[in-house]
């Protein structure tokens, strides 16, 4: 009898105190909306306390950075992972060809001018020498957004070079009146200079595609120098004509100010999302 008791008080205890709410829970279920709603109005609650953005000053005040008296910075940590990155990119561009179909479908496209034929690729060398990034400072932008941008010292002694083969076409009087091959090797020798970058944010009025981009660009006084060389003809060659030299690099040049160049800059979108729990 002491032992039914026993049985017959717990028995009792499971079934009205443990599954009893497991019991009232699905006798009334919630209605189907009922998560969703309950997200709405978390979201427009006031649960994240909204504050006016921080000036640079502050930034620079509790991050004890005083722009007057604090050294530049050598930034070695940064070239070991940059040397990592670039190092690792190389072995992959060895491994397959996606560079070179890349570069095939560049130097081949809509913007070829009528008087080139088809552009090969003769020879490609992506360097084994590694960027230097040295004496980094960081100052408030000049334009008084109220951003911070940084500048740094940007030095590489390498050789990078690109290679082609293609064909000079004269349509003129008639077509394919005359074809002159030509072979081109361009190589980057040296490059060093200033690279400012920022992050800026970019709000619209009503706030729901807010998007943060790290711009850069690089100061008038650079220093790019080139290795051109050429052969044209098919019979008598001439080699390393100074015109042809000239005008390659002047038009590298003219792209590369046209895009990187103060004022000029390039933008690079943050892949920076602010999900909602569905999207998850």
């Amino acid at each position: 009898m002491g032992q039914l008791s026993v049985i017959i008080i717990l028995f009792t205890f499971i079934r009205f105190f443990i599954f009893s709410n497991g019991g009232n829970l699905s006798e009334s279920p919630r209605p189907v909306g009922h998560d969703k709603d309950k997200r709405i109005r978390k979201k427009q609650s006031s649960i994240l306390r909204s504050s006016p953005p921080m000036p640079a000053r502050s930034i620079l005040a509790k991050t004890y950075y005083n722009v007057e008296t604090h050294p530049p910075e050598s930034l070695d940590w940064l070239n070991v992972l940059v040397a990592q990155t670039i190092s690792q990119f190389r072995e992959d561009a060895r491994s397959n060809n996606n560079i070179l179909h890349s570069l095939d479908k560049i130097l081949n496209g809509d913007s070829l001018p009528r008087f080139l034929d088809t552009v090969h690729v003769t020879e490609l060398d992506i360097g084994e020498e590694f960027p230097i990034f040295s004496n980094c400072k960081v100052y408030p932008c000049e334009d008084d957004s109220g951003r911070l941008e940084a500048r740094i010292d940007v030095d590489i002694a390498d050789s990078i070079t690109l290679g082609i083969d293609t064909r000079i076409l004269l349509n003129y009087p008639t077509p394919l009146m005359a074809i002159l091959p030509v072979s081109l090797s361009v190589s980057i020798v040296r490059f060093s200079g200033q690279l400012t970058m920022s992050l800026k944010t970019i709000t619209p009025s009503s706030n729901t595609d807010r998007r943060t981009s790290l711009t850069f660009s690089f100061a008038p006084d650079y220093r790019l120098e080139f290795s051109i060389k050429s052969l044209v003809g098919s019979r008598s060659r001439l080699q390393n004509l100074p015109k042809i030299s000239q005008l390659v690099e002047s038009r590298i040049r003219k792209w590369f100010v046209e895009r990187c160049v103060q004022p000029r800059f390039q933008e690079i979108r943050l892949p920076i999302y602010l999900a909602s729990p569905e999207e998850h």
